[in-house]
């Protein structure tokens, strides 16, 4: 895109945003309310798409709102903050200003905050749609797996279930299934996403990459599910288990292997689920392995690769998993990398 297209574009943002809040802000202010409310939602309107890349780049949503620079704030964000939250001590059932709260300082990077703020939204308003998905959002960002579960997850289905073009709630609902090894599912759902987009956008090509890789998960390809792309990292790794604890393998345990970026998130970049009892065991890790389409084995240029056995078949460690690691190594490398697991966790 041109320059000229973007400045274009941003005056037109700006003269609508003006015509319809400059109006509100004046009759806010004839009835009493605190300035900085009203300052804080034109923050927002201008700095919620911004927040809301690195939000979907931490969580695994396709993006599309690329070199966009961040507007210099006129106040301080944190002082418009304070007055608001000073009116909602006043106000505690303005689910409107609860809501702008959480979109707030979700843009701020505080999730968990974010999460409080929709819950008090939902309290007031149990069919809020925006609240619903914005609450399971923050949840899995504020969670050290990053994982869509529990409320988040009943969350998501009541929204998509109200909203059924929920376009964030389709695609966190189809990450929460493809996380629980219910990959059909998830490629069903973000089927549902994908008549939503505009087939040359970089969100569609994402999400059809990501129905790729949930249809080669679940066999409904012909194409061999560990099979790397031409151009793409591969990771070969050779699993197998110490003599000593040959004997606290027990039937129907869990091997996780799996590649996490050396700096960054918690969240595997690849990781490949089989039985223990198939130990001695190879498994190549590849981007079609990753959990989202920005997290994956390409997104990093060296990775922790790690392996355990989980007891209870959850991929968080648990007390009494079995586990081993071959450290940090380059996410091009050749040659075999292999795992001994010798150590209880």
């Amino acid at each position: 895109m041109k320059p000229v297209f973007y400045l274009a574009a941003a005056v037109m943002i700006t003269v609508a945003l003006a015509l319809l809040l400059v109006p509100l802000i004046r009759q806010g202010r004839r009835q009493g309310r605190p300035r900085g409310i009203f300052v804080l939602a034109l923050l927002v309107a201008f700095a919620l798409p911004l927040g809301a890349v690195g939000l979907y780049l931490l969580i695994g949503t396709p993006v599309v709102l690329n070199g966009v620079e961040k507007q210099p704030e006129a106040i301080s964000i944190e002082q418009a903050v304070a007055e608001l939250q000073t009116h909602l001590q006043t106000e505690p059932k303005d689910a409107q200003g609860w809501l702008l709260l959480a979109q707030t300082y979700a843009t701020m990077h505080k999730p968990a905050a974010a999460r409080d703020a929709y819950d008090h939204v939902l309290s007031l308003q149990a069919d809020n749609t925006t609240a619903m998905v914005g609450w399971a959002e923050t949840d899995s960002i504020a969670r050290e797996d990053h994982r869509i579960e529990g409320r988040s997850l009943e969350l998501l289905q009541r929204a998509v279930q109200l909203e059924p073009d929920n376009q964030r709630g389709l695609w966190l609902l189809g990450i929460s299934q493809f996380q629980h090894d219910r990959y059909a599912e998830a490629a069903a759902t973000w089927r549902k996403l994908q008549p939503l987009l505009d087939p040359d956008s970089t969100v569609a090509k994402a999400v059809a990459e990501q129905i790729a890789a949930a249809d080669a998960r679940a066999g409904s390809t012909p194409a061999t599910p560990q099979a790397p792309a031409a151009d793409g990292p591969a990771l070969q790794v050779q699993i197998t288990l110490a003599p000593t604890l040959k004997d606290q393998v027990k039937a129907g345990e869990t091997l996780f292997v799996y590649a996490r970026a050396e700096q960054g998130p918690p969240m595997p970049l690849a990781v490949a689920r089989l039985d223990a009892a198939a130990l001695p065991a190879t498994v190549t890790l590849t981007d079609a392995m990753g959990m989202t389409p920005q997290l994956k084995l390409s997104s990093a240029a060296r990775v922790f690769v790690g392996a355990r056995i989980s007891r209870s078949g959850q991929a968080i460690a648990q007390s009494g998993d079995l586990e081993g690691d071959a450290g940090v190594v380059d996410v091009g490398s050749k040659a075999p990398i292999k795992i001994e697991i010798d150590k209880v966790h």
